[in-house]
């Protein structure tokens, strides 16, 4: 089945000035996939007719729908009516149906139609009007060519109601669409680069019309496998059949499927073996507490944490040794050990884990340089650190380090831990 391409253009200077972002686009980017359809192409152009004809001749040599937003206001700087009538090569007329929908609007607001308002119930005449039951400017619909071109305005409520109410279920039935299916594997605790290396011969063996894509962000590498094609049931199993094989191949590193946190992927585990934890917390600042109890909740396995950033906080509330402080320093394998094995024995919970470090941008010694990090994890039966070397800036040194955290925890409660 052959596949059906979209494109999108987002008028407006102020999303090119940075004053807004487009968060239009991704909207419909994710509604469109899951109708069969593929965007191809996403432009931004200013308030300007020669941008917008020439956005549109270029769209419709790659798309087979155009999908256009903003420029539909009542003022001199909305263009996007005007210019689609020259474009389409018609007229404006009065839609009644429009003007009454603005009229309801208006009176439920104590007010009366502006001259401004009204004209934007003048539609182009070859257009099928698209109803804004939230705004006062009516959607376009226009066939030329065996292209769908349609206009909607830029306000996002106004937008997503119209795609969704009605033109998302009329391109379902204008298109036969082929099936669309995406699968995210979440993985951790490795490189891109790494990663790619290790699954190579497996990507390489996936079939012509499952697509793998690499998706890497703060702390980790989303997988995403796509497939298309004409049966649902038959495009889960291949493609949960390729996920099973990855799944042998790089076991230590995945650590959820579909759009799941890695601190929420913890908290299930840590529910699921009913396990409690605290946290003791020196270079991260309380930034780890912070991504554990962000999980709704994380009350059933979550009991508190001590952020002992000065050495007399670590040696009086979590009971340090006085004398580990000065034969190794805070920024040490023994004194984060001691931190996670006592903020353990302190709160009376199953695990402790414990952060140490120097953050920067200051602070660092040749022999512990800004990103030097200690990490710990104690439980009753073992305690395991990990230096960890970032050598990045100091929010992310602390982000990166309560992420490293997490996925200690996670390895130790699997029982995968590199040592």
């Amino acid at each position: 089945m052959k596949a059906v391409n979209a494109e999108i253009i987002t008028i407006g200077d102020e999303i090119l000035f940075g004053q807004i972002v487009d968060t239009n686009s991704a909207w419909m980017g994710t509604e469109l996939t899951k109708i069969g359809i593929r965007v191809n192409q996403i432009t931004s152009i200013s308030d300007n007719a020669g941008h917008i004809v020439a956005a549109l001749n270029e769209a419709k040599k790659r798309a087979d729908i155009i999908l256009i937003t903003g420029g539909l206001g009542p003022t001199k700087d909305d263009l996007t009516k005007d210019v689609l009538t020259a474009y389409f090569h018609t007229e404006l007329k009065l839609h009644e149906p429009s003007l009454a929908d603005i009229a309801e609007i208006f009176k439920a607001r104590g007010r009366e139609v502006t001259e401004l308002n009204r004209q934007q119930a003048f539609l182009p005449a070859n257009c099928t009007p698209i109803r804004n039951v939230l705004g006062t400017a009516p959607g376009m619909w226009f066939e030329q060519e065996g292209k769908v071109y349609i206009s909607m305005p830029g306000v996002p409520f106004e937008m997503k109601r119209m795609m969704t109410d009605i033109i998302l279920p009329k391109l379902k039935a204008h298109f036969k669409t082929p099936e669309i299916i995406h699968k995210v594997i979440q993985t951790t605790g490795i490189a891109e680069s790494i990663l790619a290396a290790k699954i190579e011969d497996w990507e390489n063996k996936l079939p012509a019309h499952i697509k793998l894509a690499y998706l890497p962000h703060l702390g980790g590498v989303r997988l995403r496998l796509t497939g298309q094609g004409d049966d649902v049931a038959i495009l889960e199993q291949q493609i949960q059949e390729q996920v099973e094989k990855l799944s042998h191949i790089i076991p230590n590193y995945i650590f959820a499927y579909g759009e799941v946190l890695l601190e929420a992927a913890v908290g299930e585990l840590l529910k699921a073996k009913g396990l409690t934890i605290a946290t003791a917390e020196s270079c991260t600042g309380g930034y780890l507490a912070h991504k554990i109890t962000s999980i709704s909740g994380s009350s059933a396995y979550y009991q508190g944490s001590i952020i002992a950033y000065h050495n007399e906080v670590k040696i009086r509330e979590l009971n340090v040794k006085p004398e580990t402080l000065q034969q190794h320093g805070a920024v040490s394998e023994a004194t984060v050990r001691e931190m996670a094995e006592n903020i353990r024995l302190k709160f009376k919970t199953s695990i402790g884990v414990a952060t140490s470090g120097i953050a920067g941008p200051d602070g660092g010694t040749p022999e512990k340089p800004v990103g030097t990090i200690w990490i710990a994890y104690a439980d009753k039966e073992k305690t395991v650190a990990k230096l960890l070397n970032f050598n990045k800036d100091r929010l992310l040194n602390i982000e990166y380090t309560a992420l490293a955290v997490l996925n200690l925890i996670r390895q130790s409660l699997t029982r995968t831990v590199e040592e």
